[in-house]
């Protein structure tokens, strides 16, 4: 059991590929690794699982038979903020970023080290699990409470993934400081240029724009620096 084995017990991940390798090596990995996990290999077992037993994360190739990939991130993405690992093949990125436009958290691409899968699991289970702090910040129209993990705009609550909360409540916890996507692909994603692209960051930006800005295309939160990066304005 790694280091993370304590933590990782009661944390059970679905697995969805049509490959029986790629399931196989998943599997062996994360469970060396503490997790509990289960196993699909298409897009209707997946869902059946899903229901039956709730993982707290989905790790969801999009190249499924009988229900595709994208077919299963909305219906989850329609009832859920449980965190979604893509794979996806090296030279697929528009679908990785249809993929994320769609609601993922992250993605992974294939052939995928095991032990970056692990770490990007990791990753998004520990953002995802509620931190008890009682950190609030409040501007006029905007709530982010981190104790509960919930945004409001204008006193109404608006679904946000495990990711999209940690960007926002990144970027406003130092207003007016521009941060590069490389900058936030470190802090908010634990990652680096080397396992992810800036694409991600964009389409994160642009989901949250979306769910937060009064005009997504004028906005008032989330301003881009052009040729540098983003930038939150109490």
């Amino acid at each position: 059991m790694g280091e993370n084995g304590h933590d990782a017990a009661r944390r059970r991940v679905l697995v969805v590929d049509d490959e029986p390798m790629v399931r196989e090596v998943a599997a062996t990995y994360l469970e060396r690794e503490g997790f509990l996990v289960s196993l699909a290999a298409d897009g209707e077992s997946a869902l059946r699982l899903f229901d039956s037993e709730a993982p707290d994360l989905v790790v969801l190739d999009l190249m499924l038979p009988k229900v595709d990939g994208y077919s299963v991130l909305s219906d989850l993405r329609s009832r859920s903020t449980v965190p979604v690992i893509l794979l996806t093949a090296r030279s697929d990125e528009p679908d990785r970023v249809a993929g994320l436009e769609m609601g993922a958290d992250d993605y992974v691409v294939k052939p995928f080290s095991p032990r970056e899968l692990a770490a990007r699991v990791r990753s998004v289970l520990r953002r995802a699990r509620p931190q008890h702090t009682s950190s609030r910040m409040e501007f006029p129209g905007l709530t982010i409470d981190g104790s509960s993990r919930e945004v409001a705009v204008d006193d109404q609550l608006v679904d946000v993934t495990a990711r999209e909360f940690d960007l926002l409540e990144f970027l406003a916890s130092s207003p007016r400081q521009v941060f590069s996507r490389g900058q936030l692909l470190e802090q908010v994603w634990d990652s680096s240029a080397d396992f992810q692209d800036s694409s991600t960051v964009t389409v994160h930006v642009r989901r949250l724009r979306h769910k937060i800005e009064p005009d997504p295309n004028e906005p008032r939160w989330i301003k881009t620096v052009w040729g540098v990066g983003y930038r939150f304005d109490a």
